[in-house]
């Protein structure tokens, strides 16, 4: 299951998907972030750990809430 857990890939997954479901490509996300195209593809693949100030960038600039990138169990108090 590679470096991390299966919720960690998951949501790896729901990053790469809100990429894509805004139309971007790495290198534009990363022009709007002002990091090289590199801090996009390591993200995504989980080689570079994304903190919540990164995440919150991301969810903006993907429109997509933070609530979106994880998973929830429903029902758990």
């Amino acid at each position: 299951m590679g470096q991390y857990g299966r919720r960690y890939q998951e949501f790896l997954s729901r990053l790469r998907k809100a990429r894509a479901e805004a139309g971007l490509t790495q290198k534009q996300v990363a022009e709007l972030l002002q990091k090289p195209q590199s801090y996009i593809s390591k993200s995504e693949s989980g080689e570079r750990r994304i903190d919540i100030v990164e995440l919150t960038e991301f969810a903006r600039i993907y429109n997509k809430p933070l609530d979106y990138f994880v998973e929830t169990d429903k029902g758990v108090p």
